[in-house]
């Protein structure tokens, strides 16, 4: 296994390229377990990726491993009461060599507080990482439970995992 050393940074305008080819891997990984075909234009939908540029109350992220990226991360509700992890994608390539669980903590250690984050059951390598990483930060603090998708009763529930960060 190869080993990566990953950095986050905030993502700017001039990396929008970078993340939209970013999302369609993202996209494509994801009707996997949430079905769904892409638009005609060989895209799929895209208002996270749009709210994650001109949102201001959304923080998106850059991983890098050198020059290369290697993913990236949205979240959500800054203002709110619990951030929420929107969005998260490591590339095929730098899978399962620690670059996943190394970048997550950094994102959410920015925003200290309440946190939640959704993964399909579906998913088994999300449901271990998901687990692992409330573990790893919460201890035996946090919780999981399914809610229906807003807008979507054709696919399963989503799993959500909450705790708290100092």
């Amino acid at each position: 296994m190869t080993t990566f050393q990953a950095t986050v940074r905030p993502i700017s305008a001039a990396d929008r390229p970078t993340i939209e080819r970013l999302w369609l891997m993202f996209r494509h990984d994801m009707a996997e377990f949430q079905g769904g075909l892409p638009s005609p234009d060989a895209t799929y939908h895209s208002d996270r990726l749009r709210s994650a540029f001109e949102d201001e109350d959304w923080a998106a992220y850059l991983f890098t491993s050198g020059d290369r990226p290697v993913g990236f991360s949205f979240v959500r509700a800054l203002s709110g009461s619990t951030r929420v992890l929107n969005s998260f994608f490591v590339v095929r390539g730098a899978r399962r060599a620690g670059i996943g669980m190394n970048v997550v903590r950094e994102v959410i250690f920015r925003h200290p507080g309440p946190w939640k984050i959704a993964f399909q059951d579906s998913n088994t390598a999300a449901v271990a990482f998901w687990r692992r990483v409330a573990t790893e930060i919460a201890g035996d603090a946090w919780t999981e439970e399914r809610q229906p998708v807003p807008n979507r009763s054709n696919i399963p529930p989503d799993v959500w995992i909450s705790f708290t960060t100092a």
